[in-house]
């Protein structure tokens, strides 16, 4: 028996990793019916299947004697076990870490509860008091904005219970404070009002604006999104992201749009409030939005729990933002998508528009059309890569096939891989069909060659992935501890293609600091640090730590146990912090290294299976051709048995020539990671270009 009681975290983390069918499946025979699982129920006398298991609800229910519930209510039934020892047999058997509190611990869990309680309460009143305001004379401008701008009925409008922030700086405070009773504290924490700055109270954050709020999975409000009516900036204000509200955590529209997902077997994913809301007045009722972040891992997770299928579809603006959005995504759900696990589309809708813009003119019937002949990811990015450009010039032409290879060598040795080299091929060409078995063939062994990026184990020695493992830790330790280098780290990375960690932990990490940033300084502004045009002196005001340590908390309390040595260094991780630009550097050199040698040995590997042609060979050819040609005499031999051999030769030539460059650019690394940095000082111009070969 467990004495103490177990922490909500080690709950949350049982059920999510607990699956129905596996843990019903152990103890009754299922067999798949369509989307779900029969069987006998074992709580009742039952002489025919009438349990249904449903995994994309993670729910059994017997139609029979009504016993239901998720995994844990099903053990506790089924093995007479308290609430207790079940979730702490699963917690073993899922080789998950088990906490639980007590005593003053317990008290201190209880009042955040408690606390969160009440922020839910706020937030409920909060938006029945913009609701309200939405009907009186001074929201009347509002209204009109969405009846007669937006389209929308007053049906559609109680359904996403919109309403509007009067142009007033301290409405709500007034309204909650005196007739709710409720302290400006609590008002603070829920994101709805802000201290003044000389410290005597407090305002209304949002004004004269209309309001959107937002909801969690169980439909409770935890956010608002603010239309401005004026053109006051920003365009839409966001809650802050408080106790109960974070935005990589959560989707606009999921509490309504769950059901008609797992209906439909698919999810939409778009940019804005108004195009969800949009959306669902027309009927396209399975489609949720980001909360003015990129699509997280998280809230992919979430989408891919709603249907069995994993079919998901991003409507993301045509212009810059919504691209890099989508990419962003993409990136999230990369590997997934490669083995087949998720299937990954991509709809712009015709002439840059977004769906609020495109139903008000076509209709849902057209864009349901579109959304059914939506294009896989990957075939959104080549269409990305080939917009625009003029391939019959030479520069154009070489920046695509560079963009293609890049991107195809991301795909595994596979019949899928070669359809891709075929089509890109036959894009390339122009509809020639000699050159486009040419292009084929060249491109194939480009792609074959840019697979040696140093992400494959099979060309890693042993010893090397420990001590990645290791220069990794370091950079991201630095990058925490050491606040006033930040910019100077992200440029670092940036210049020797370090961004992508090869570790999960460390990529989840990396990414958790990204969205952390960009909720302060935005996403243009972290590009722009990142490319060295920026120094991003802010960036040292953030106390990442601790903002890393709440966040992943509530999300991945797994991972900061894994994560704890980086947050919190001993004291000889504490003496390599004192010259952190030096230290940076040798271990990047380090890590560079590394994919360096790795690229060498697939280069040897693929210089070794080439079949050289001897000089003999090339004499004897050319001898024929005199004999047969009658060339005359005074022409170079030598020359032509050069020519040819090199002809002959030349894929064998090329990955020579590669495995040396490389090997050049090793013993550069060795330089850089030997010698001297100064004393942990920013470097000079003149010095990072020297260090970007």
């Amino acid at each position: 028996m467990v004495s103490a009681r177990l922490h909500p975290r080690t709950i949350e983390a049982v059920k999510e990793r607990a699956d129905i069918v596996d843990v019903v499946g152990e103890h009754v025979v299922l067999k798949k019916k369509g989307r779900e699982f029969v069987g006998i129920c074992p709580f009742h006398d039952d002489s025919k299947p009438s349990m249904t298991v449903s995994p994309a609800k993670q729910f059994y229910y017997c139609f029979s004697c009504g016993a239901g519930g998720n995994s844990i209510k099903f053990l506790m039934e089924f093995q007479r076990q308290s609430f207790s020892d079940v979730v702490l047999d699963l917690a073993r058997r899922y080789q998950l870490p088990v906490e639980t509190v007590d005593g003053p611990q317990q008290e201190r869990l209880k009042q955040q509860l408690s606390r969160r309680d009440t922020l839910h309460r706020v937030l409920a009143l909060a938006a029945g008091w913009f609701r309200s305001q939405l009907k009186v004379a001074s929201g009347a401008d509002a209204l009109r904005y969405l009846q007669d701008k937006r389209g929308l009925s007053d049906a559609t409008l109680e359904q996403f219970e919109l309403g509007y922030a009067p142009d007033q700086w301290d409405g709500l405070l007034k309204h909650l404070q005196q007739v709710e009773g409720l302290d400006p504290e609590h008002l603070e924490a829920a994101g709805l009002v802000v201290p003044r700055k000389g410290g005597n109270g407090f305002y209304d954050r949002f004004r004269h604006r209309v309001m959107v709020p937002i909801k969690d999975r169980q439909g409770r409000v935890i956010g608002f999104g603010g239309r401005s009516l004026d053109g006051t900036e920003p365009k839409y204000l966001n809650s802050p992201e408080t106790e109960v509200f974070e935005k990589g955590k959560h989707l606009f529209g999921l509490d309504r749009a769950a059901s008609a997902i797992r209906k439909d077997d698919r999810a939409v994913v778009v940019e804005g409030y108004f195009d969800v809301i949009a959306l669902h007045a027309a009927g396209v009722t399975n489609s949720v939005a980001s909360l003015g972040t990129a699509l997280s891992s998280q809230q992919i997770t979430q989408l891919c729990r709603c249907c069995d299928g994993k079919r998901i579809v991003l409507n993301f603006d045509a212009d810059g933002a919504g691209v890099r959005a989508a990419n962003r995504a993409i990136g999230e759900v990369e590997q997934l998508a490669l083995q087949g696990q998720l299937e990954l589309r991509v709809l712009h809708l015709p002439s840059g528009k977004d769906p609020d813009e495109f139903l008000k003119g076509q209709g849902a019937g057209d864009y349901r059309a579109l959304l059914d002949q939506a294009p896989l990811w990957l075939d959104w990015q080549i269409e990305q890569v080939l917009e625009g450009r003029d391939l019959s010039k030479a520069d154009q032409f070489q920046r695509s096939v560079s963009a293609l290879v890049e991107l195809l060598g991301k795909l595994p040795q596979s019949a899928i891989r070669t359809h891709y080299i075929q089509q890109v091929s036959e894009r390339l060409s122009g509809g020639q069909g000699r050159l486009a078995l040419q292009l084929e063939e060249d491109l194939r062994q480009q792609v074959q060659g840019q697979r040696w990026h140093g992400r494959s184990a099979r060309h890693e020695k042993s010893g090397e992935a420990s001590q990645r493992e290791r220069c990794e830790a370091e950079i991201l330790r630095l990058y925490l501890h050491c606040p006033s280098y930040r910019g100077a780290i992200r440029q670092e990375l940036r210049k020797r293609e370090l961004e992508d960690f090869a570790l999960q932990h460390h990529r989840l990490l990396w990414s958790c600091l990204t969205e952390l940033e960009e909720g302060n300084l935005g996403s243009v502004r972290l590009e722009a640090i990142s490319r060295g045009e920026d120094r991003g002196d802010e960036l040292a005001d953030l106390d990442l730590p601790r903002l890393l340590t709440d966040q992943l908390l509530l999300e991945n309390s797994t991972l900061v146990t894994r994560l704890t040595p980086l947050l919190e260094p001993g004291e000889l991780q504490k003496v390599a912090l004192s010259r952190p630009m030096e230290q940076l550097r040798g271990t990047a050199a380090m890590l560079e290294r590394q994919k360096s040698n790795k690229r060498c040995r697939h280069l040897l590997e693929a210089w070794a299976g080439q079949r050289l042609q001897t000089l003999e060979r090339c004499i004897a050819v050319l001898i024929d051709e005199e004999r047969e040609q009658q060339q005359p005499q005074g022409v170079d031999m030598e020359q032509r048995i050069q020519a040819m051999f090199d002809d002959l030769n030349a894929e064998a030539l090329r990955f020579q020539e590669l495995y040396y460059s490389e090997r050049r650019h090793i013993l550069h690394l060795d330089q850089q990671r030997c010698a001297g940095y100064g004393d942990g000082v920013a470097p000079a111009a003149s010095d990072a270009s020297a260090m970007s070969a």
